[in-house]
C-alpha cells in the first residue's frame, strides 16, 4: 500500500522537489500541500488539497506522513500539530536551537517524529566512518571542516556541518560547543589542539559540499561529500517517511535508525 504524503513548505525548493518525486513514484501518494496564503495560487492544480492550515487538513488524511523542510518555527508548529493528531512527521529543517530540539524530543513521545540535518545516505555513512578515522589517526592530527552552500541558505554553519562536527568531537572526547571555531581574524595566536574549525562559504547555487580535513605530521587526509541535486535529500526524506509510518512514538528518530 502506498504511503500518503503531506508536504509542508510545498512551494519551496525542497517542497517542490519532494512533490515531484511523490507524483512519479507509485509507492507514495500526494495527499496534501501546505504553505503560506501568498503561495497557494502557485500550487493550484496539484490534484490534492492545498491549504495554509495543516491542523484543518490532517483529519482528512488519516495515516499520512507529514514531510517538512521549512524553518525552525514552522517545523515546530508542524510537530505540535502532529503530536495532537497522531500523524508521523519527517523534518529536514536545520538551524534548531537546543531548546527547540528538546521540544521536538518531548513531542516525539506523543507521535513518531524523525529529524535529520541531512537526508543523504552518503552523509549518514560518513557519520559512522569519521569517528573511526578520528580515533585511528590519533590526537596528532588537527581536524578542520569547510562547507559550501548556495547564497540563499540562512543558517551558518550548516546543520550537516554541525552534525558532522559533533561526531568528530565525540570521537576525541570533546563537546563541539567547547571546541568549535568558525571565525578567525587578526593576530589570534597558535591553533589550540582542542579545536575543530568549521568554516562556511556561500555563493551561487551550490547544493551542498562538506569537506573534513585531518592534518597531521607530513600528510593531510581529506574526506569530502558533494550533493549534486536536491533529489538526493528528497529521496532520503521519502525513504524515511515510508519507514516512519511503521514506527511507534517514544523518541526522536534519525537517519541512523533507518539503516
Amino acid at each position: 500500500m502506498s504511503t500518503g504524503i503531506v508536504v509542508v513548505g510545498a512551494n519551496g525548493r525542497m517542497g517542490r522537489t519532494i512533490s515531484g518525486l511523490v507524483a512519479a513514484d507509485p509507492e507514495y501518494r500526494l495527499v496534501g500541500l501546505v504553505d503560506s496564503k501568498e503561495h497557494l495560487d502557485a500550487l493550484a492544480g496539484a490534484g490534492c488539497p492545498v491549504t495554509d492550515d495543516l491542523e484543518a487538513l490532517l483529519p482528512q488524511v488519516p495515516g499520512a506522513v507529514i514531510v517538512d523542510f521549512t524553518a525552525p518555527a514552522v517545523s515546530l508548529h508542524s510537530a505540535r500539530v502532529a503530536a495532537q493528531s497522531g500523524h508521523a512527521l519527517v523534518i529536514g529543517t536545520t538551524g534548531f536551537t537546543e531548546e527547540q530540539k528538546n521540544e521536538l524530543r518531548a513531542l516525539a513521545a506523543k507521535t513518531p517524529i524523525f529529524w535529520s540535518s541531512n537526508m543523504s545516505i552518503g552523509v549518514n555513512v560518513l557519520l559512522k566512518i569519521l569517528p573511526e578515522l578520528t580515533k585511528a589517526l590519533g590526537d596528532s592530527y588537527d581536524i578542520e571542516m569547510v562547507e559550501l552552500h548556495h547564497n540563499r541558505k540562512k543558517d551558518s554553519p550548516s546543520g550537516t556541518a554541525l552534525t558532522l562536527g559533533e561526531c568528530l568531537a565525540e570521537a576525541r572526547g570533546w563537546k563541539l560547543p567547547d571546541v568549535r571555531c568558525s571565525s578567525r581574524d587578526g593576530i589570534i595566536g597558535e591553533r589550540p589542539k582542542a579545536q575543530i574549525g568549521i568554516q562556511a562559504v556561500r555563493g551561487g547555487d551550490v547544493v551542498g559540499v562538506h569537506t573534513v580535513y585531518f592534518m597531521g605530521p607530513g600528510e593531510r587526509i581529506e574526506v569530502s561529500h558533494q550533493a549534486h541535486s536536491r533529489e538526493n535529500f528528497a529521496q532520503g526524506a521519502l525513504r524515511a517517511a515510508a519507514w516512519l509510518a511503521q514506527q511507534k512514538p517514544g523518541r526522536l528518530y534519525s537517519m541512523q535508525d533507518t539503516f
